[in-house]
């Protein structure tokens, strides 16, 4: 009877553990309205969740997409391999006269934008509406 409430518990464990897992897995959604090529980000961008992010970029650039939104309103962190996403598509995005914005950053994830320049680098928008205006 012990070994089996220990079970149990242990499985009531890994239940609770999984949820907290899911819940900080990062999601992405990709929307193409107009000429307006949308990602949105939910949850934390970080090195285990960078290579969702960079694999929604690429769909972007091979879509030869020349006006990409970046929807930060349910971004929650971003780590250095989170922003390494971004700055390594600079460069093509130049070459290929593509523009980008990130609109709806919270304070937190945009102060970490600010403080390393790259605000400098990378448009940062407050809202959609201004995005669409930097990207159009």
């Amino acid at each position: 009877m012990f070994g089996f409430l220990k079970y149990i518990f242990q499985i009531a464990i890994l239940l609770r553990l999984s949820k907290l897992i899911h819940k900080h897995c990062m999601q992405t959604t990709t929307n193409k309205e107009t000429i307006f090529y949308t990602i949105s980000i939910k949850g934390d961008l970080d090195a285990s969740s960078s290579i969702i992010m960079d694999n929604a970029m690429q769909e972007a650039v091979v879509a030869n997409e020349k006006h990409i939104l970046v929807d930060c309103e349910r971004l929650e962190y971003i780590s250095s391999a989170g922003l390494g996403v971004f700055m390594s598509y600079l460069t093509d995005f130049e070459e290929n006269d593509t523009k980008m914005a990130l609109y709806g950053l919270s304070a937190k994830v945009r102060n970490v934008f600010e403080m390393l320049g790259l605000d400098q680098l990378i448009k940062l928008c407050h809202t959609r509406e201004e995005a669409c205006s930097f990207v159009s």
